[in-house]
């Protein structure tokens, strides 16, 4: 049964009296929020390791890790992860709502369990725990949920400073649809901005320093992150300000960057090749956006030992050595923000050896003009430049198929899609290459081992030049396979009613990832439509429902695949001459070179990672 816990405020009262040791107030426009984060922020993030359960202890010993063995090379934030106020939480998975013991104080605001974060008892918040962490040498970061908590309206609880309630201010429109916390505040209202205000002053006095805001970005809720910013301002501390999930749509990019310093590209990413191999399409989309203080987010680093996660429990990373070398080096030259998502006192050597590459970590931090540089036939390059030296910094990636496909030929990727995904699924839309015979429906696994990973091709259509439309369902599949059952035609594959997120439907194909279904389509076929999405049949069960849907007019089987030579052309980099190489992973200087003549040999969903210095400038 769900129960609710106020706290007296006489101590938060006296806390926040007493002004943070740190605090720094913005000036003007040289000195803007940008600045608190002027290269990419490093550090590590309780929730792929511990989930919603992370525990006091957990977080120092991280904290204490970090301090002793990362905090010299750059590695600064310790960030404690989602629902930090359920005092019964203790499990890799949210408990229900009505299951749940939320701590509140009496202005409505959340406040950590004593059970789990025993220094906040009494009032204290958080504050006992980021003096600690600053003691370190370190920076201290919460996730919060947007909007203001179903308690605090259900009980009409007072905003702090003003004679309004949370029941003045909020709306049941666009409740965030996979956690069901909080209310949307609605802008505009007396003591909407406040409610933020005040939210902001109490992380303030604990000494905040980082917040993660989620159910933000996507969909892109403008309103609430106008009234977050100017809430973090308010308080005159600098707070880095990161908006969650993703993908954040990238037209938004111009208001991300005025009001965040860190925002989404895809959704919650998780050990998975596929996943990884998506990233490099978000990456190169977001690249051009790239600016100090304002970095699109490609998303946390599932590395190490993970404990008791939402998806990973008591195990280390899937990834390979070669594929982590691949997620380092691309969220390197992307400057992605680096967020640590395992258990640090649990690193062997070769996962340090990974954050504590310091020619790596001096490109992540200061190279400019970082861009995709080509993506062919599986083969990827990007550059950068070093600002202050004129040399190059390349990376090339052997980014071929997973062993269930190869993503060269595919007219479309839905990135992964799962609980998260508002309405369980994505509507789909394309124009097909001019006299294709064939079309692949594709379901690959999105993160999680397959685990429930029911989906459903709702309504398949394709449409010829002359404007008539054929459904798939009255067509005979040339071939079908699933990872689990057998596909099957208007019904899911467990026999039910095609059903996605309480919506039933009359037409589709049910499958399972890893699923290919083949079609041969007409020479005129011009374009295909559907909605794709999770079935009931996964998202009713514990765990798992994480899917990628994909579409292709060529056969997707991967070929054989080993370690590849990348040529790396220097006079299109703009060399004319003889150039050193330095292999930036081994802190190897491997020669000189001139043309097309340096080709590195590039594993299996390995990457490389180059400096090349012009002889003469």
């Amino acid at each position: 049964m769900k129960r609710v816990i106020f706290l007296s405020t006489f101590l938060i009262i006296i806390l926040s009296l007493f002004s943070c040791s740190n605090t720094k107030t913005p000036g003007d426009k040289t000195d803007s929020f940008h600045q608190w984060a002027i290269t990419p922020p490093m550090g590590w993030n309780s929730w792929d390791c511990f989930g919603p359960s992370v525990v006091e202890d957990e977080v120092k010993a991280n904290a204490d890790y970090m301090a002793a063995n990362l905090k010299d090379y750059g590695w600064e934030y310790v960030v404690v992860d989602i629902r930090w106020y359920v005092d019964n939480q203790t499990t890799g998975h949210y408990n229900a709502y009505d299951n749940s013991t939320f701590i509140l104080d009496e202005y409505g605001r959340y406040m950590p369990s004593p059970t789990r974060f025993p220094s906040a008892a009494n009032g204290a918040g958080f504050k006992p725990l980021a003096d600690y962490i600053h003691s370190l040498g370190l920076k201290f970061g919460i996730h919060i949920m947007r909007g203001v908590p179903k308690e605090a309206v259900f009980n009409k609880m007072p905003i702090k400073g003003t004679d309004k309630t949370a029941a003045d201010i909020y709306s049941i429109d666009t409740e965030c649809t996979w956690l069901q916390d909080n209310y949307t505040v609605v802008a505009g209202k007396e003591g909407a901005q406040e409610y933020y205000n005040s939210i902001f002053d109490l992380y303030a006095s604990w000494g905040l320093d980082f917040v993660k805001v989620d159910d933000l970005s996507r969909p892109y809720h403008a309103n609430e992150i106008e009234m977050i910013r100017k809430a973090i301002d308010q308080t005159g501390r600098p707070i880095v300000f990161s908006m969650s999930p993703g993908a954040t749509p990238v037209e938004e990019h111009e208001h991300a960057t005025a009001h965040a310093n860190m925002w989404r590209t895809i959704d919650d990413f998780w050990d998975n090749w596929a996943q990884l191999n998506y990233s490099f399409e978000k990456c190169a989309e977001w690249a051009p956006y790239i600016q100090p203080g304002a970095w699109p987010d490609a998303d946390m680093l599932p590395m190490g030992k993970f404990i008791r996660g939402e998806r990973a429990t008591d195990r280390y990373t899937k990834f390979t050595a070669d594929e982590q070398y691949t997620l380092m080096t691309l969220w390197t030259m992307f400057k992605s923000p680096l967020m640590f998502g395992g258990n640090m006192p649990d690193n062997d050597e070769f996962t340090n050896s990974l954050l504590t590459n310091r020619e790596v970590l001096d490109v992540h931090a200061h190279s400019v003009n970082n861009k995709q540089w080509f993506n062919e036939n599986d083969l990827i390059g990007w550059t950068a430049d070093d600002p202050d030296t004129g040399d190059k910094l390349v990376a090339v990636f052997n980014s071929a198929g997973d062993g269930f496909i190869t993503t060269k030929d595919l007219l479309y990727r839905s990135g992964t899609v799962s609980r998260l995904t508002d309405g369980y699924g994505e509507k789909i839309d394309i124009d097909l290459p001019k006299g294709s015979t064939q079309l692949y429906l594709i379901v690959n696994d999105g993160g999680d081992g397959h685990a429930c990973d029911h989906a459903d091709w709702i309504n398949p259509t394709i449409y010829q030049d002359n404007g008539d439309s054929i459904s798939l369902t009255s067509l005979n599949w040339e071939f079908a396979s699933a990872g689990w059952g057998e596909v099957a035609l208007n019904k899911s594959l467990s026999g039910n009613p095609l059903q996605v997120k309480e919506t039933t439907y009359e037409k589709g194909i049910g499958t399972h990832s890893q699923s290919i279904i083949k079609y041969k389509i007409p020479e005129n076929t011009v374009r295909f439509k559907a909605f794709a999405g999770l079935d009931q049949g996964g998202t009713s069960q514990h765990g798992g429902a994480t899917v990628e849907f994909m579409i292709s007019t060529e056969d997707p089987a991967p070929g054989e695949v080993d370690a590849v030579a990348i040529p790396i052309n220097m006079e299109e980099l703009g060399f004319t001459g003889e150039c050193k190489i330095r292999d930036l992973w081994a802190k190897k200087d491997l020669g000189t070179y001139s043309g097309s003549g340096f080709a590195p040999t590039i594993n299996y969903h390995g990457a490389g990672l180059y400096r090349i210095s012009p002889l003469s400038k």
